[in-house]
């Protein structure tokens, strides 16, 4: 039986537990996760060392020293009606006050926006009370609903947040963040790698988690997830940057651009134009800085892997700018076949690795718990996707010492490491028989492989279940897939001349199925399509839009 392509997570307190791990899994590399240090007596091992590297958190000295250079998101207050003429706004309520602080230091009537939602006017007339977190509106109209877009600096990281409270780590100071893009502190963080990758010879890989701005993730006063979205760019705001996409695309930044009536451009909307625009240029610059911090490790002679979450934001893998980067691996965690494939089909890295579920954190592994009926259904979901399309290799994350207490979990991964090693002697890199060639059209295309309706990460939402089941079905089917926007079909009608079947499928007036994107252009195209042979299939509400008695 072959050995290696297995990660195994490690700390100080589990070292011999470690190394009978790595025999027993017959693993090849070791890793440190956030809470987890690397034990000094692993480091000289003679086994692959990743390190975990943080760039925009972990140092609040830095964060403290220079508060207005910590990361900020574009917030929405409630929608609150007005009763009078004067109208006073806690814009803050409603959300978790240990995540957010206001920023009231930069011109606040160019960066923020109070909107007549009644109307879908732009109001000029309120100020802001500091003191009191108020913004009030001078000469409402009664009964018309005002929103106040906003924006806040992120003064406690949203992943560390989620750790601290599963993992009750009550004595932690809570992690602030940094704004890699701006000046100063992106020097400092330039620097302070150079200085880990001088000083820590032993590690291999650094393993970045991730680059600059985290997904969109905003919690409500009680710590409950209020909005997430997995491919949110509204924590990737700060008026640094705006200057800079004002000047790349030459027209004036509005905030509604990000919050778009609430829905923060959760990827279930028909993308505007200037959203578009705006996600391209994160895209350039993001990939830009990120390939000064990778050409940094290699001249240390180590590898720079990603892990594909977290602070991912503007690194998207199918986009135009990600090959420039020039990193060797991409790491994500595998929830699904679909989330497999995201991650497997990625080109332009060495390798790509698997993070399996369960995460060895006490939400799974506690007393009462089931890891290993999770870890059969993860495998199990996850081996169709890989027989079309394997990850070069797996590994897991959290704390080992959680898992060691249930020995058949144990047990288990390591019947799972066998049978992937055996799956991926025989499948490889081959390419698969395909008995068709599928086209999945939507807004997004290509950019958004393998992630149409992706929420937040793996996790299935009630009102969608049935359409994140023809993505994981397609992951695992014999079918040669290509995700299709309607951008690129106006442009290139010729895309679909050797597809088999074009799927749309989506509930209506979304991203997905379309709406307005089905304009005169689209329809001819695909009925000129069908009539000379293709395939049509369309499930939930597909081309839905009202137009002109259909």
């Amino acid at each position: 039986m072959n050995t290696g392509r297995v990660t195994v997570p490690t700390d100080i307190d589990v070292i011999e537990d470690t190394i009978e791990i790595i025999k027993k899994w017959k693993a090849d590399a070791i890793r440190d996760c956030d809470g987890t240090d690397m034990p000094e007596a692993l480091r000289k091992m003679d086994i692959k060392q990743y390190a975990t590297y943080y760039t925009t958190r972990k140092d609040n000295a830095w964060a403290k020293e220079h508060p207005d250079e910590m990361q900020q998101m574009y917030l929405m207050s409630d929608f609150v009606t007005a009763k009078d003429t004067c109208l006073r706004i806690k814009i803050m309520e409603h959300f978790y006050k240990d995540q957010f602080k206001v920023n009231p230091t930069n011109d606040i009537h160019r960066w923020w926006e109070v909107i007549d939602r009644t109307t879908d006017t732009v109001v000029s007339n309120w100020y802001f009370d500091e003191e009191n977190g108020d913004v009030v509106i001078e000469e409402a109209i009664p009964y018309h609903a005002y929103t106040v877009s906003f924006l806040a600096f992120i003064v406690w990281d949203p992943v560390h947040m989620y750790n601290f409270l599963t993992n009750d780590w009550v004595d932690e100071e809570h992690q602030m963040t940094l704004d890699v893009r701006l000046p100063e502190t992106q020097k400092h963080v330039i620097e302070k790698l150079h200085k880990f990758c001088r000083e820590r010879e032993d590690v291999n890989v650094v393993r970045f988690t991730t680059f600059f701005h985290q997904f969109t993730l905003q919690f409500d006063e009680f710590a409950r997830e209020k909005f997430v979205d997995w491919y949110g760019y509204s924590a990737s705001v700060s008026p640094y940057i705006l200057e800079q996409f004002e000047k790349e695309v030459g027209y004036k930044f509005r905030p509604e651009f990000i919050i778009n009536k609430g829905f923060h451009n959760s990827q279930f909307c028909v993308p505007s134009k200037e959203y578009k625009d705006f996600i391209d240029f994160q895209q350039k610059e993001v990939c830009k800085l990120a390939k000064v911090l990778v050409d940094i490790c290699h001249s240390y002679g180590k590898e720079a892997m990603m892990f594909l979450g977290d602070h991912w934001i503007g690194t998207e893998p199918y986009g135009k700018y990600f090959s420039e980067i020039g990193l060797d691996a991409v790491v994500g965690s595998v929830g699904s076949g679909s989330t497999l494939r995201l991650i497997s089909d990625i080109k332009g890295v060495k390798y790509t690795e698997g993070r399996f579920l369960p995460y060895f954190f006490p939400d799974t592994f506690h007393e009462g718990g089931d890891p290993l009926q999770e870890a059969k259904v993860n495998w199990v979901t996850a081996r169709r996707a890989i027989l079309r399309s394997p990850v070069d290799r797996i590994g897991y994350g959290g704390y080992l010492k959680l898992a060691l207490k249930f020995p058949e979990f144990i047990e288990y991964v390591s019947e799972v490491c066998d049978e992937f090693r055996e799956l991926y002697e025989h499948v490889g890199k081959q390419t698969p028989h395909n008995l068709l060639k599928v086209g999945v059209l939507n807004s997004y295309g290509e950019l958004r492989r393998w992630g149409a309706h992706l929420v937040h990460h793996a996790i299935r939402y009630k009102q969608i279940y049935s359409y994140t089941g023809v993505l994981e079905s397609l992951s695992g089917f014999p079918f040669d897939v290509k995700f299709i926007s309607f951008e690129e079909l106006r442009e290139n009608p010729d895309i679909l001349n050797d597809i088999d079947v074009v799927l749309n499928y989506g509930s209506s007036y979304t991203s997905f199925s379309g709406g307005e994107e089905f304009d005169e252009k689209i329809i001819t195209i695909l009925r000129r399509y069908v009539d000379n042979g293709g395939g049509f299939i369309g499930i939930g509400e597909p081309t839905a839009c009202a137009r002109n008695g259909k």
